[in-house]
């Protein structure tokens, strides 16, 4: 957690989702949406694919994902390190009940682009073999020719929080029950 800094509660805490279940929407996912400090003081939110790095006794987690070298996002993280993260796992309108069945995560964190060779490239392996499992040598072939053109960023979270409707706390409250 942030020095100085106490993060919000939920307000309603009986929808919120443990530290477990966050993790898990986060590893079953691939895409989320990155946001951060934007030009002129407006937000800046851009989706991306990533990889999740489950909690470790030394943090909550990690979020790794690679860009171009240059941009709008990584002016972003240059200038304001803090970013948020967040992860939709369900997403159902139930128009004639007028309710939403959504259940999402969101993770705040410090970003940095990793400068490292090694670390870069073990990184670049680990985001590759996540998203395209089993590719082997055309993994390891893509990986080495994209290290040179590649900025890799992980986010170390600080904090992580997740929701979910009313409707799906209570049928996982019945399921846990019966």
């Amino acid at each position: 957690m942030s020095k100085g800094f106490e993060f919000r509660g939920m307000r309603r805490h009986r929808q919120a989702l443990d530290a477990g279940q966050c993790s898990r929407i986060l590893a079953e996912h691939s895409s989320g949406v990155l946001a951060c400090a934007g030009d002129g003081g407006y937000p800046y939110a851009v989706p991306l694919n990533y990889a999740w790095v489950p909690r470790t006794e030394d943090d909550l987690g990690r979020i790794v994902f690679h860009c171009a070298r240059e941009g709008h996002k990584l002016d972003a993280i240059a200038r304001c390190d803090k970013v948020s993260f967040c992860v939709v796992d369900a997403d159902e309108v139930v128009a004639e009940r007028f309710l939403d069945r959504y259940r999402s995560v969101v993770a705040f964190g410090r970003a940095r682009v990793i400068a490292n060779p090694a670390e870069r490239r073990a990184a670049l392996e680990f985001l590759g073999e996540r998203l395209s499992p089993g590719q082997g040598m055309a993994l390891a072939r893509e990986v080495e020719s994209s290290l040179g053109h590649v900025a890799v960023v992980e986010v170390v979270v600080e904090h992580l929080t997740g929701k979910e409707a009313l409707e799906l706390t209570r049928e996982r409250e019945a399921g846990e029950r019966g």
